[in-house]
């Protein structure tokens, strides 16, 4: 089964680095993880493009707020499940996605 996360941000390079490793380190590996930048300002694109091997699809453009974000990430999301990490929380384990596969 394919799992997909998304993180939608908006100058979030404070917390992203944190937020993009709890996904990278993942047990389960059938993960498909998209971020959705609203075209961030501070460095957040910079920390996205230094992760990118971790990341499968990103976009970083302006957008209308949080759920016009989400819908932007729905919309990019070929997993069989579907879920939403915002871009200051990680997943308490690194078998967290496993444990729901």
């Amino acid at each position: 089964m394919k799992i997909t996360i998304i993180t939608v941000c908006y100058n979030s390079a404070a917390t992203l680095e944190k937020t993009i490793l709890s996904v990278a380190n993942q047990t389960y590996k059938n993960i498909e993880y998209i971020v959705v930048d609203g075209n961030s300002n501070e460095g957040t694109l910079e920390l996205i493009k230094k992760h990118e091997d971790k990341i499968s699809k990103w976009i970083s453009e302006p957008d209308h707020g949080l759920y016009d974000a989400m819908n932007k990430g729905l919309a990019l999301a070929t997993g069989d499940l579907i879920g939403i990490l915002n871009s200051d929380d990680t997943f308490y384990s690194s078998t967290v996605i496993a444990e729901i596969a």
